[in-house]
């Protein structure tokens, strides 16, 4: 068996073509879309994550703009800036870039963001709703991953799924997307004993614990489905995936690649809740 590979930059692609009827359908009635992102500081990876959400609004029609403070910035001026986008009734989304520097408290920040622009899904009212199963901004990664299981028909109802990683950002809200979907869902993390015992077990296997192939095929059920959510520089300067992707192809029905998997459609579901915010269709 070799995987058939769920090409995120593809799926993205058709996906941000619809955007683009609804964005003009939304500009006709006299909306026009907005995203605002706040850059803290100078770090090249956020730098060049911000260039790219600008360049995917300019493709989608969705007006943007970018923000930057510097890394001196306070806490305080930081959120400063958040409370005038709060209240700019022309701003449908905020994003401010993470990490941010040591002196800004990130939680104070993503909790100032008002729950009706939180297009990154962070903040804790909205991570409340989509604990309960309500509409609200999904977060932007767990989301992307659903809808590329959905994009192939995958069945998730019914499902064993294990996630390796509990972070706040993918971990943890993979999981619960993936349980609001009628999944059995098991968390593994770094103090997991004997992960082979657990990973080999899943219908759905998805690693998101920034280790450069950690997984290989061992840890594979024969025709899992396999999302890698890693990505991580080698030494040759290549960027690759949390699994080794040429061993488990061989073993998983799907797979997603690295570069080109999940992380166009994280961008995709950033324009997608910006695009929903600008419609009004959230009730706070």
């Amino acid at each position: 068996m070799t995987a058939e590979v769920i090409n995120g930059k593809e799926l993205a692609k058709d996906l941000r073509e619809e955007m683009k009827q609804e964005v003009t359908a939304l500009k006709d009635e006299g909306i026009t879309p907005h995203l605002t992102v706040v850059l803290v500081g100078d770090n090249p990876a956020s730098k060049s994550y911000v260039s790219g959400k600008k360049k995917a609004c300019e493709e989608t029609g969705i007006s943007s703009e970018i923000i930057t403070m510097p890394a001196t910035a306070s806490e305080e001026e930081l959120l400063e800036v958040i409370d005038k986008l709060n209240a700019d009734d022309a701003v449908h989304g905020i994003l401010v870039q993470l990490p941010l520097p040591e002196q800004i408290d990130e939680d104070r920040v993503i909790e100032a963001i008002t729950p009706a622009k939180d297009v990154d899904g962070f903040h804790p009212i909205n991570i409340g709703r989509m604990m309960t199963g309500k509409d609200t901004f999904l977060p932007c990664t767990p989301y992307g991953i659903v809808r590329m299981l959905k994009s192939r028909n995958i069945q998730i109802e019914g499902k064993h799924v294990v996630v390796l990683g509990r972070s706040n950002i993918v971990g943890k809200p993979v999981g619960q997307l993936l349980l609001n979907e009628n999944a059995t869902v098991t968390y593994c993390h770094s103090r997991t004993p004997d992960l082979a015992a657990f990973t080999k077990d899943a219908d759905i296997l998805v690693v998101a614990i920034g280790k450069a192939h950690v997984i290989g095929a061992e840890h594979i059920k024969e025709g899992a489905v396999v999302i890698d959510v890693g990505v991580n520089r080698i030494e040759d300067g290549s960027l690759t995936g949390d699994v080794d992707f040429e061993a488990a192809k061989e073993k998983a029905s799907y797979i997603t690649p690295v570069p080109q998997g999940v992380g166009p459609m994280t961008i995709t579901m950033l324009l997608e809740n910006t695009i929903k915010s600008a419609k009004g269709v959230l009730q706070y």
